[in-house]
């Protein structure tokens, strides 16, 4: 396994990241421990849950799970980098969602006891909140940081401008800040470094994609479907892109195939050689899945097959491989 620093903090996480998500709807809770066990055993120490992961919105199922697999001991949760999230509803209140300092100490008092431990490694707000102002959102989070339920903070989803914005509200209160930001971030989709990327690198935070294959699309869904395999890429955001995006997709494959790699594992790989990248989000629904995303640790991709990836899937901007403003200024 290799490891990093998460962004300029102390803290040393592997270069894969244990996404929970399936954990629940998808996977067995028996298969969620094996798969956990697994990662463990390849030295994957950073896992990333939500309190809003589970068979319904708000049931913390995830959480349950993995607290029940800390609790079976063998230093499971010392060996752990633990990350979760706030923000999204909990419940039907009004006051059971948003970044308030009510909703911040309620959801991360469940999410410990769900969790089955006494911190949270890292705590991560899931969406900006417009509403909340971010001396309330400091305030709560420092009393987290004093009272040792929670050692690092991260977000999610945010602008260039909301990590600027934190960033500098955290200043003000002499407080270490952000450390990180998890970003939906791929080949396909690269937003993010317009000014997500340069924000993150220039204020210190490392970048955790989430979504790191689209979905599945850049998982050689073509080649699923041809060989009569189940495609995760049938509905939703995945459908669309794959439909949109159908030709530079199949000559991906094709391109993949010509120097024996599997699309997935090109993916993970193109997303680990980006400056300023910690880690993918992969989210395994077994343990062969978790198993062959290791494979992307051991690619190195040469200039002249980065240049044919940047022909396939060209960045965001008329102007070619720029963050903002270059990329569409003048």
């Amino acid at each position: 396994m290799q490891y990093t620093r998460l962004g300029r903090s102390g803290l040393t996480v592997s270069r894969l990241v244990l996404g929970t998500m399936n954990f629940g709807p998808q996977t067995s809770e028996a298969d969620s421990h094996t798969i956990m066990d697994r990662a463990h055993e390849h030295g994957i120490n950073f896992f990333d849950t939500a309190d809003v992961y589970g068979v319904q919105p708000g049931d913390g199922v995830t959480e349950d799970i993995i607290g029940r697999w800390f609790a079976t001991g063998g230093g499971r949760r010392d060996r752990t980098v633990l990350a979760t999230k706030v923000y999204l509803p909990t419940g039907d209140g009004p006051n059971d969602s948003s970044l308030s300092a009510r909703h911040i100490r309620r959801a991360c008092d469940a999410s410990l006891k769900r969790l089955r431990t006494d911190h949270i490694d890292l705590y991560q707000m899931h969406h900006i909140d417009r509403n909340m102002p971010w001396e309330e959102i400091w305030e709560a989070f420092g009393v987290l940081r004093q009272q040792g339920k929670v050692l690092y903070f991260g977000s999610s989803n945010f602008a260039g401008w909301h990590l600027a914005q934190a960033q500098e509200a955290a200043r003000e209160r002499h407080l270490l800040g952000l450390v990180c930001e998890q970003s939906r971030y791929n080949l396909m989709t690269r937003w993010a470094e317009l000014e997500v990327l340069p924000a993150a690198r220039s204020y210190g935070l490392g970048l955790i994609p989430w979504g790191p294959l689209n979905g599945g699309v850049l998982g050689g869904v073509l080649r699923k479907q041809r060989e009569g395999g189940v495609a995760r890429s049938g509905s939703g955001h995945a459908a669309t892109s794959l439909a949109r995006h159908q030709e530079a997709v199949a000559a991906y494959e094709d391109l993949c195939a010509g120097i024996g790699e599997d699309p997935a594992h090109v993916g993970l790989a193109w997303l680990l050689a980006q400056d300023g990248v910690t880690g993918p989000v992969i989210g395994p629904r077994t343990v062969d899945q978790l198993d062959s995303s290791l494979r992307s640790l051991e690619l190195t991709l040469d200039d002249g097959f980065l240049a044919q990836l940047e022909r396939l899937f060209p960045p965001p901007g008329p102007n070619g491989a720029r963050p903002a403003p270059e990329a569409y200024a003048w």
